[in-house]
């Protein structure tokens, strides 16, 4: 099993950023250099506790199907996707928001004064399939791929978030 986590600081309360994360739309949108795209579950919106959905997207010219239920859900702080079935031997994704005072402004002086902002911590845990060649191709490939898949996304939030 590997596991890894990213930290974001965008400016904008907890609130808007959990729900953000949990729209399919704007994963659709952060994710359109794989070409996601729905094929099951929630279609438009924001996802729910125990909710379901299929992505279909390319990754290493590839074609995937992986479907992620909420599996764990406590808003505005936390929520947990994992796969339900896909290409991973095993995937969980933990998304937490903590509220931090201080930082907008000094990111963004037009802003004004202070307000809060939030702390977006990725916990991320993922096993590829295939044994000894999975493990392989987790070290060698797949973790850094998938940091920079989910940084790349984390931009793509701060950005929509921070334009408000």
């Amino acid at each position: 099993m590997v596991t890894f986590r990213l930290e974001t600081v965008i400016a904008a309360p907890p609130e808007e950023c959990f729900a953000l994360s949990l729209s399919v739309d704007a994963h659709t949108a952060s994710m359109s250099g794989s070409a996601e795209r729905i094929v099951g579950g929630v279609t438009a919106g924001e996802m729910r506790a125990g909710e379901t959905v299929t992505w279909r997207a390319t990754h290493f010219g590839i074609p995937w199907r992986l479907t992620s239920r909420i599996s764990e859900y406590a808003a505005p702080h936390r929520f947990v996707d994992e796969q339900v079935s896909g290409p991973f031997a095993a995937w969980r994704h933990e998304h937490r928001f903590e509220a931090i005072e201080g930082t907008a402004a000094a990111r963004r002086p037009e802003a004004g004064p202070a307000r809060l902002a939030t702390r977006m911590i990725d916990l991320v845990e993922f096993a590829a399939p295939l044994g000894l060649l999975g493990r392989l191709a987790e070290r060698l490939v797949l973790r850094r791929y998938l940091e920079r898949l989910l940084e790349r996304r984390n931009r793509w939030l701060a950005e929509q978030l921070e334009r408000a």
